[in-house]
């Protein structure tokens, strides 16, 4: 499949047929009695890919992330973590080490105490436990706060303590379950561009648990997106974004406009569908929507043009509307457009100036209209 948006660096294992993943998951299920939070799921994660399992509350991404650290063992299936079976291999053991969302620090010690714990545990000598402890705090750029207690620290402090005192173990796969949960958004968008840049620097595995779609977008290098115990779509951000695989996925990245129809035709590499009497929409087939019978095009509100005036072909992907609501966000600017069907459409768009003169208003009409490749035809 050709790659979709701009590309974060030229690692892509995943196109590389020869390359042999580094964490597989084959088949694994795991049931909690009646409950089925992971259904006969197969996964490949690759070496030195920063991964996200990405999904709402209860899909079982933290399940999954458990299961690879060794806290739950599979009902059924296979966790291989390069190349060996982890089936009989206690948590303590594996290569592995986990960053909780609550950070699970120790109250009572200090910021190098607590970095060296593990350690401790594992009794490593005096003198490589301060070793290793100095690296940890000059690669979170804590150095002047060794001292300190964790009561004495802010949050995006103690996130970076748990994250130093998970690598300082080195192991081969950091796991991260909801890691930057409890920042505020200031902080969580300046921490996932230093997580992003650690990885890189230090060459290991993290996977990534979140329910936070543009934490996920952000820092990995490719998302799987779960639903009810299951992975419904793997791929980049841009290509989970730009071309998702279902409407399940559509519907769950960002934000999205999903028009209903039936297909009029599909050739020519182009896909003809009748949404309502004012509205008909042709779209570039993408093969993943369907030939015949209902379908649904889902695009994005970035690539939805208002406008007062009609466009020079208003026949199709083109269609009258209202302005119902206008939300005012400073970088950019949503209107939500109420059409003749009842639908409503949301449009966004760059405040690239500050001219204020004459702009769209409530209850306006407009036109809303969008290229022919600017969305997706959808399976479902």
């Amino acid at each position: 499949m050709k790659s979709l948006g701009s590309i974060r660096r030229s690692f892509a294992p995943w196109n590389d047929s020869s390359a042999k993943p580094y964490i597989s998951f084959k088949n694994v299920t795991k049931r909690f009695g009646d409950f089925t939070a992971v259904d006969d799921l197969s996964l490949d994660i690759y070496n030195r890919e920063f991964f996200a399992l990405l999904g709402a509350s209860g899909c079982g991404k933290s399940t999954l992330l458990r299961m690879l650290a060794g806290f739950e063992t599979p009902t059924s299936g296979q966790i291989i973590l390069d190349g060996q079976d982890l089936s009989q291999t206690p948590p303590y053991r594996r290569p592995v080490n986990m960053m909780f969302q609550s950070y699970a620090l120790f109250p009572h010690m200090t910021v190098e105490k607590n970095i060296g714990f593990g350690l401790k545990q594992d009794g490593m000598p005096k003198d490589q436990i301060a070793y290793r402890v100095a690296q940890m705090l000059k690669l979170v750029k804590l150095e002047k706060f060794a001292s300190r207690k964790p009561h004495q620290l802010s949050g995006g402090q103690r996130q970076r303590v748990a994250l130093a005192r998970s690598l300082a173990k080195q192991p081969k796969v950091l796991l991260l379950d909801e890691p930057l949960g409890a920042l505020d958004k200031k902080l969580r968008e300046e921490t996932q561009f230093e997580l992003m840049d650690l990885q890189q620097d230090l060459g290991l595995t993290f996977v990534v648990v979140t329910h936070d779609q543009e934490e996920a977008m952000t820092m990995a290098d490719r998302i799987a997106v779960m639903s009810a115990g299951k992975v419904v779509q793997v791929a980049t951000p841009a290509e989970i974004y730009e071309a998702p695989n279902s409407r399940f996925v559509a519907d769950f990245i960002g934000d999205v406009n999903i028009f209903d129809g039936n297909v009029v035709s599909s050739e020519g590499g182009k896909t003809q569908i009748a949404v309502s009497e004012d509205l008909t929409i042709v779209a570039e087939q993408n093969g993943s929507g369907p030939a015949s019978g209902a379908a649904a095009f889902a695009i994005r509100p970035e690539k939805v043009r208002i406008a007062r005036e009609a466009p020079a072909n208003p026949g199709f992907n083109a269609v009258k509307g209202e302005i119902w609501d206008i939300g005012y966000l400073g970088d950019m600017t949503i209107y939500i457009v109420k059409l003749a069907s009842g639908q409503t459409v949301r449009a966004s768009r760059l405040n690239a100036s500050r001219e204020l003169e004459n702009p769209i208003g409530y209850d306006e009409e407009v036109w809303v209209s969008f290229d022919d490749n600017a969305g997706v035809v959808l399976k479902d």
